[in-house]
Protein backbone atom coordinates (compact mmCIF):
# COMPACT_ATOMS: atom_id res chain seq x y z
CA UNK A 1 0.00 0.00 0.00
CA UNK A 2 2.47 2.70 0.97
CA UNK A 3 4.91 2.09 -1.76
CA UNK A 4 1.50 2.36 -4.03
CA UNK A 5 1.47 5.78 -2.49
CA UNK A 6 4.83 6.18 -3.06
CA UNK A 7 4.52 6.25 -6.97
CA UNK A 8 1.55 7.70 -7.14
CA UNK A 9 3.43 10.86 -5.75
CA UNK A 10 6.49 10.29 -7.83
CA UNK A 11 4.81 9.89 -10.92
CA UNK A 12 2.30 13.19 -10.15
CA UNK A 13 5.10 15.01 -9.50
CA UNK A 14 6.83 14.15 -12.90
CA UNK A 15 3.00 14.00 -14.67
CA UNK A 16 2.47 18.08 -13.07
CA UNK A 17 6.19 18.52 -14.62
CA UNK A 18 5.27 17.86 -18.02
CA UNK A 19 1.74 19.53 -17.82
CA UNK A 20 2.96 22.65 -17.00
CA UNK A 21 6.28 22.21 -19.46
CA UNK A 22 4.92 20.37 -22.35
CA UNK A 23 1.32 20.50 -22.44
CA UNK A 24 0.29 24.19 -22.44
CA UNK A 25 1.52 24.05 -25.96
CA UNK A 26 -0.39 21.40 -27.76
CA UNK A 27 -3.52 21.56 -25.56
CA UNK A 28 -6.66 23.80 -24.54
CA UNK A 29 -6.42 25.36 -21.31
CA UNK A 30 -9.95 23.42 -20.34
CA UNK A 31 -7.92 20.28 -21.37
CA UNK A 32 -4.58 21.69 -19.25
CA UNK A 33 -7.32 21.84 -16.54
CA UNK A 34 -8.53 18.65 -16.54
CA UNK A 35 -5.19 17.12 -16.55
CA UNK A 36 -4.24 18.99 -13.72
CA UNK A 37 -7.01 17.70 -12.00
CA UNK A 38 -6.37 14.30 -12.75
CA UNK A 39 -2.73 15.28 -10.99
CA UNK A 40 -4.26 16.64 -8.44
CA UNK A 41 -6.59 13.86 -7.31
CA UNK A 42 -3.73 11.19 -7.97
CA UNK A 43 -1.12 13.02 -5.57
CA UNK A 44 -4.11 13.07 -2.77
CA UNK A 45 -4.63 9.26 -3.11
CA UNK A 46 -1.24 9.05 -2.59
CA UNK A 47 -0.89 10.65 0.52
CA UNK A 48 -3.67 8.48 1.60
CA UNK A 49 -2.34 5.48 1.06
CA UNK A 50 0.97 6.39 2.48
CA UNK A 51 -1.00 7.60 5.60
CA UNK A 52 -2.81 4.57 6.03
CA UNK A 53 -0.11 2.17 5.05
CA UNK A 54 2.66 3.62 7.38
CA UNK A 55 0.11 3.68 10.06
CA UNK A 56 -0.48 0.33 9.93
CA UNK A 57 2.95 -1.35 10.21
CA UNK A 58 5.79 -0.06 9.24
CA UNK A 59 8.51 1.82 10.60
CA UNK A 60 10.81 3.47 8.63
CA UNK A 61 13.59 6.38 9.08
CA UNK A 62 12.09 9.74 8.04
CA UNK A 63 14.53 11.81 8.47
CA UNK A 64 16.49 12.39 5.14
CA UNK A 65 12.79 12.07 3.44
CA UNK A 66 11.56 15.05 5.71
CA UNK A 67 14.57 17.06 4.96
CA UNK A 68 14.67 16.87 1.45
CA UNK A 69 11.31 17.02 0.89
CA UNK A 70 10.52 20.45 2.95
CA UNK A 71 13.88 21.85 1.76
CA UNK A 72 12.47 20.58 -2.13
CA UNK A 73 8.96 22.10 -0.86
CA UNK A 74 10.36 25.51 -0.36
CA UNK A 75 12.27 25.63 -3.11
CA UNK A 76 9.77 24.38 -5.27
CA UNK A 77 6.74 25.91 -4.59
CA UNK A 78 8.08 29.79 -3.16
CA UNK A 79 9.89 30.04 -6.72
CA UNK A 80 6.63 29.78 -8.46
CA UNK A 81 5.26 31.81 -5.93
CA UNK A 82 7.63 34.82 -6.61
CA UNK A 83 8.29 33.66 -10.45
CA UNK A 84 4.51 34.60 -10.41
CA UNK A 85 4.62 37.80 -8.50
CA UNK A 86 8.18 38.91 -10.34
CA UNK A 87 7.49 41.50 -12.50
CA UNK A 88 6.20 43.02 -9.57
CA UNK A 89 8.98 42.78 -6.64
CA UNK A 90 11.95 43.51 -8.89
CA UNK A 91 13.39 39.78 -8.82
CA UNK A 92 15.04 38.61 -12.22
CA UNK A 93 14.09 35.18 -13.55
CA UNK A 94 17.29 33.76 -14.00
CA UNK A 95 18.17 34.09 -10.61
CA UNK A 96 14.29 32.27 -9.41
CA UNK A 97 13.96 30.12 -12.01
CA UNK A 98 16.55 27.86 -11.39
CA UNK A 99 15.35 26.93 -8.12
CA UNK A 100 12.14 25.53 -9.28
CA UNK A 101 13.57 22.73 -11.05
CA UNK A 102 16.16 21.68 -8.21
CA UNK A 103 13.00 21.61 -5.63
CA UNK A 104 11.39 19.71 -7.92
CA UNK A 105 14.34 17.11 -8.17
CA UNK A 106 14.40 17.15 -4.49
CA UNK A 107 11.22 16.31 -4.22
CA UNK A 108 11.27 13.52 -6.43
CA UNK A 109 14.45 12.00 -4.46
CA UNK A 110 12.65 12.52 -0.84
CA UNK A 111 9.92 9.99 -2.10
CA UNK A 112 12.19 7.65 -4.11
CA UNK A 113 14.44 7.44 -0.59
CA UNK A 114 10.70 6.38 1.13
CA UNK A 115 9.72 4.04 -1.70
CA UNK A 116 13.65 2.31 -1.24
CA UNK A 117 13.17 2.06 2.84
CA UNK A 118 9.61 1.14 2.70
CA UNK A 119 10.42 -1.84 -0.02
CA UNK A 120 13.34 -2.79 1.66
CA UNK A 121 11.38 -2.90 5.23
CA UNK A 122 8.75 -5.18 3.57
CA UNK A 123 11.70 -7.85 2.12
Amino acid sequence: MVAIGIIFIISGILLGAFGSHSLKQVVSSAKLASFETGVRYQLFQGLGLIMIGLQQTLEVPLKSFLRLNTLGTILFSCSIYLLTFSEYISLPNYLIGPLTPIGGSMMILAWSILLIQVLRKTK
